[in-house]
């Protein structure tokens, strides 16, 4: 029965791991035409438990683009100012990958959920 009830605690931080990554993937489609901005990522970490939890989030170091735009306010003398290194397809690749591995812990908690059910339905009797 304790295995079972590990699953819960390993699903729940999956989910939670996951909703964390889609916030910050949120930000960053928020903020792709931001000047300046630095793409967010954010790494996990494994458990003692066997979880996962997100680990701190960390900036694209990359290179910012130069765009040229002599009438933007931030442009420099040569007319150029740094854009952002956000690249919306990757974003939203990246999304559906996190919107995907959501639900598949949620599937598995639902199972589980289903299983701790059915032992305990059988205890009964």
């Amino acid at each position: 029965m304790s295995d079972i009830l590990g699953t819960f605690g390993i699903s729940a931080s999956g989910m939670k791991a996951q909703a964390d990554r889609l916030r910050h993937l949120s930000e960053n489609i928020a903020n792709a035409d931001t000047p300046g901005y630095r793409r967010k990522t954010v790494p996990f970490r494994e458990m003692m438990d066997g979880g996962v939890e997100p680990g701190p989030v960390r900036l694209d170091r990359r290179a910012l683009p130069q765009v040229y735009d002599p009438g933007h306010p931030m442009a420099d003398e040569s007319g150029h100012y740094e854009g952002s290194n956000v690249d919306l397809i990757v974003e939203i690749t990246d999304a559906r990958e996190a919107q995907r591995s959501y639900e598949a812990n949620l599937k598995l908690f639902d199972q589980s959920r289903q299983m701790a059910q059915g032992l305990l339905d059988l205890l009964k009797r």
